[in-house]
Protein backbone atom coordinates (compact mmCIF):
# COMPACT_ATOMS: atom_id res chain seq x y z
CA UNK A 1 0.00 0.00 0.00
CA UNK A 2 2.90 2.37 0.73
CA UNK A 3 4.03 2.28 -2.90
CA UNK A 4 0.53 3.11 -4.16
CA UNK A 5 0.24 6.03 -1.76
CA UNK A 6 3.71 7.33 -2.65
CA UNK A 7 3.00 7.09 -6.37
CA UNK A 8 -0.34 8.88 -5.96
CA UNK A 9 1.21 11.74 -3.97
CA UNK A 10 4.07 12.15 -6.43
CA UNK A 11 1.57 12.26 -9.33
CA UNK A 12 -0.86 14.62 -7.62
CA UNK A 13 1.57 16.73 -5.58
CA UNK A 14 1.20 17.96 -2.00
CA UNK A 15 -0.16 21.46 -2.60
CA UNK A 16 -3.77 21.46 -1.39
CA UNK A 17 -4.83 25.06 -1.08
CA UNK A 18 -3.39 27.87 0.99
CA UNK A 19 -0.73 25.74 2.73
CA UNK A 20 1.47 23.04 1.23
CA UNK A 21 1.07 19.66 2.94
CA UNK A 22 4.34 17.81 3.65
CA UNK A 23 4.68 14.43 1.91
CA UNK A 24 4.75 12.45 5.17
CA UNK A 25 1.61 14.13 6.48
CA UNK A 26 -0.28 13.56 3.23
CA UNK A 27 0.80 9.89 3.20
CA UNK A 28 -0.52 9.42 6.75
CA UNK A 29 -3.79 11.16 5.88
CA UNK A 30 -4.29 8.86 2.89
CA UNK A 31 -3.39 5.76 4.95
CA UNK A 32 -6.06 6.65 7.52
CA UNK A 33 -8.65 7.37 4.83
CA UNK A 34 -7.96 4.01 3.18
CA UNK A 35 -8.23 2.20 6.52
CA UNK A 36 -11.57 3.94 7.22
CA UNK A 37 -12.90 3.04 3.76
CA UNK A 38 -13.14 6.68 2.69
CA UNK A 39 -10.59 6.14 -0.09
CA UNK A 40 -10.37 3.03 -2.28
CA UNK A 41 -7.46 1.60 -4.21
CA UNK A 42 -8.57 0.67 -7.72
CA UNK A 43 -6.89 -1.09 -10.63
CA UNK A 44 -7.76 -0.12 -14.19
CA UNK A 45 -7.28 -3.19 -16.38
CA UNK A 46 -7.29 -1.28 -19.64
CA UNK A 47 -4.42 1.03 -18.65
CA UNK A 48 -2.92 -1.37 -16.10
CA UNK A 49 -2.67 1.45 -13.56
CA UNK A 50 -3.51 1.74 -9.88
CA UNK A 51 -5.13 4.82 -8.42
CA UNK A 52 -6.98 6.13 -5.39
CA UNK A 53 -10.58 7.32 -5.51
CA UNK A 54 -13.03 8.44 -2.89
CA UNK A 55 -15.61 5.89 -1.82
CA UNK A 56 -18.30 8.20 -3.20
CA UNK A 57 -16.63 8.29 -6.64
CA UNK A 58 -16.07 4.53 -6.54
CA UNK A 59 -19.77 3.94 -5.90
CA UNK A 60 -20.72 6.38 -8.65
CA UNK A 61 -18.37 4.74 -11.14
CA UNK A 62 -19.40 1.18 -10.34
CA UNK A 63 -23.04 1.68 -9.45
CA UNK A 64 -22.36 0.10 -6.04
CA UNK A 65 -24.52 1.09 -3.10
CA UNK A 66 -23.41 1.82 0.47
Amino acid sequence: MAGVIESFILREGTDYGLAEVPFEKKAEQLRRQIQKGEIRIIFDRSSETVSLVTDRDFRRLTGARS
